[in-house]
């Protein structure tokens, strides 16, 4: 590979007192074939690797310099300074603004062509909330920066699952079904499919949102008057849409073995079923963004941070299905 075909992905560590610096400094034991550039405070890094006991060689990012595949042992590193000290496992309000400027960082990257694409370590949405940041989550903050429609979806071997409605109450659920909102996230859906996933005509398994999806409207109409309409437009369009389906029988292998996503209308809908299929080998992606954003499919993990136990297998999975977006990778089963 030249240097000039050389991906450079943005990579933010995310909360300082969880596990996303330890898995930035593992991932730094390894040769990489691309250039992660990590976004965080370099003396939270050497402080970690020291309670690790791992190696690291921190260089200072230059984007004037072009891209180079990684040694093992060290880490290009976007320097953003900690508001105060981290204490490993303990969150500090202090530094919700340091968690902030990286996200924010690698999105005007990927904006201004600095990097390829962005993925994301965990952070803590409630910390940040409490040192008076309104923050609804890490989807939402990049989307209010880069533009877009975010659609979230996670995936694992065999499994994507795409939401219509995310952190919501389960009773604001039903009024956020709207024919409006379906018909936007089924585009992205389909439209994200074929050109980040190169499949040219995407087969969406649709969930319906009652139980039985709606029994014929015993059990609720909004798959009669609302769901129903808006697959019916899209499939009159050439939409491979099946659906709506009783969410109970459709994660079976007789309905997801020829389907290439599932649409859950909300997220515990469809989730539980992602993450005990592949916790830890699965991924989140957000679609319907002018960048390319993946991340972990776990959180901050505070009672491991310095512990030596974290699993750096969504990391890399995150890495790697960014990298399969961008083209320079085979297509990935996911």
């Amino acid at each position: 590979m030249s240097i000039e075909r050389i991906p450079r992905l943005a990579l933010t560590a995310g909360e300082p007192a969880g596990i996303g610096p330890d898995l930035c400094i593992q991932l730094a034991q390894a040769t990489l074939d691309y250039e992660p550039v990590v976004i965080a405070s370099p003396s939270l890094l050497k402080q970690r690797a020291q309670v690790l006991g791992l190696p690291l060689n921190i260089r200072s990012f230059d984007s004037q310099l072009p891209a180079r595949s990684k040694p093992a042992g060290q880490l290009m590193v976007l320097p953003i300074e900690l508001a105060e000290p981290t204490q490993t496992g303990q969150l500090n309000a202090a530094n919700s603004a340091y968690v902030l400027n990286t996200i924010a960082r690698a999105s005007t990257g990927c904006l201004d062509g600095t990097f390829a694409a962005m993925v994301t370590g965990p952070v803590h949405k409630a910390i940040i909330n409490e040192a008076g940041f309104a923050f609804s989550g890490h989807t939402e903050y990049i989307a209010d920066i880069t533009g877009g429609y975010p659609v979230m979806m996670l995936a694992t071997a065999g499994l994507r699952v795409a939401l219509v409605t995310n952190h919501l109450p389960l009773a604001e659920v039903s009024p956020a079904i709207t024919a409006t909102r379906l018909r936007t996230i089924i585009e992205i859906l389909d439209h994200d499919l074929r050109t980040r996933f190169h499949l040219s005509q995407p087969k969406i398994l649709v969930c319906g949102l009652n139980p039985h999806a709606g029994e014929s409207g015993h059990l609720g109409r909004e798959e009669i008057e609302i769901i129903e309409p808006v697959l019916a437009h899209f499939r009159e369009q050439g939409l491979d849409l099946i659906g709506p389906l009783p969410a109970d029988t459709l994660f079976t292998p007789k309905y997801l073995a020829t389907a290439d996503a599932v649409l859950a209308m909300y997220h515990d809908q469809g989730l539980p079923v992602l993450k005990h299929k592949g916790f830890g080998q699965a991924v989140n992606i957000t679609l319907g963004l002018p960048i390319i954003r993946t991340s972990v499919d776990h959180g901050t993990a505070l009672d491991l941070a310095g512990t030596g136990k974290a699993n750096v297998s969504s990391l890399q999975l995150a890495l790697e299905t960014a990298l399969t977006m961008m083209s320079y990778r085979p297509h990935s089963s996911l």
